[in-house]
């Protein structure tokens, strides 16, 4: 058994921050898939037996229609995290009083939704910067997972430029999209990465850095879902070889196609039925449980800095710190 747990998180971008980021038009009625996707992840965890950590948006929480959604991930056990207000990847440009700002927002309308204080944080497309994890210290976070490791960040930004309409200067704002190359080497497991702040990466193919989040084996499977599932099971060997438990990425998109959403269908992978895209989720998870011990990321970030998070730990965030499941 691996020294550390694996963990799964969802980063629950909805539909409206897709088409925010893509710049297209009707983002701003916030239209939502959550009441048809949620279903859809709850059962496969349940069925994996396994609890997650969901990276929220403010945004969406502080909408009555998606509260009944966001309400049944904390009611199945799983831990609630923050994924900014707004979605905007390109918090590295707020201001410190824009910063301030999209963080009470958020840790309000969260809160109010799921009934959980945040203790773990993503940004957005993995948009980060010093000012923001200083600002998660300050406000009493345990741990940021916000650094994406991979040598292919440039080229996916490059590959979301080419496919988009956006003006020159939206693409501006967007220029940190999906991390920088110089995280490309930074560690795969947690660690300090501020006093008092404790990174927690998302997973990559350690040696070569190549992603192994969902959304990309699900890139590779509308060509191969043999190649993808190939892949992927490449990945789960190079972690045990490396002593690397994986964090493992999902989204929404994972559990979707364009029946679900037609206006999604921009997207990779969306022309791949839901029932095969869920299907590789599953595979993913059934090789996690065989391989490592499972946990949320709150439960990790507790085991590694328990003696410096104990009087940070809200009452009703208690129950999320269990012992990790083991296989």
């Amino acid at each position: 058994m691996n020294r550390l747990s694996a963990s799964v998180s969802l980063d629950l971008d909805n539909q409206w921050a897709y088409l925010k980021t893509q710049g297209l038009d009707g983002w701003q009625d916030f239209p939502s898939y959550l009441d048809r996707v949620t279903p859809r992840i709850l059962d496969t965890m349940k069925r994996a037996g396994l609890r997650i950590t969901v990276f929220v948006v403010g945004k969406d929480a502080s909408l009555e229609k998606n509260h009944e959604s966001l309400r049944s991930f904390a009611e199945a056990g799983h831990e609630i995290a923050n994924h900014s207000h707004m979605h905007e990847p390109w918090l590295h440009l707020y201001s410190a009083a824009e910063l301030q700002a999209d963080f009470e927002q958020a840790e309000a309308a969260i809160h109010q939704a799921t009934g959980q204080k945040p203790l773990g944080f993503r940004g957005p497309g993995f948009s980060t910067s010093p000012a923001v994890r200083d600002l998660l210290i300050q406000r009493g976070y345990s741990y940021d997972a916000s650094l994406f490791p991979t040598v292919m960040g440039p080229v996916a930004r490059a590959y979301f430029f080419l496919t988009s309409n956006l003006p020159s200067e939206e693409k501006a704002k967007r220029k940190g999209l999906y991390g920088n190359f110089s995280s490309a080497f930074s560690p795969l497991e947690p660690y300090q990465i501020q006093p008092g702040l404790l990174e927690m990466p998302v997973t990559t193919m350690p040696v070569f850095r190549t992603p192994i989040h969902l959304s990309y084996l699900l890139f590779l499977a509308q060509y191969s879902l043999p190649l993808a599932r190939a892949y992927w099971d490449m990945a789960v060997t190079m972690c045990r070889l490396t002593k690397v438990a994986p964090c493992l990425l999902l989204h929404p998109t994972d559990f979707l196609d364009e029946t679900d959403v037609p206006a999604m269908s921009f997207f990779p992978a969306m022309k791949l039925s839901a029932e095969k895209k869920i299907e590789l989720v599953r595979h993913t998870l059934s090789s996690l449980r065989r391989y490592w011990g499972t946990a949320t990321m709150g439960q990790i970030a507790h085991q590694l800095t328990a003696p410096l998070i104990s009087d940070k730990l809200p009452t009703e965030a208690q129950d999320l710190y269990p012992e990790p499941t083991r296989s």
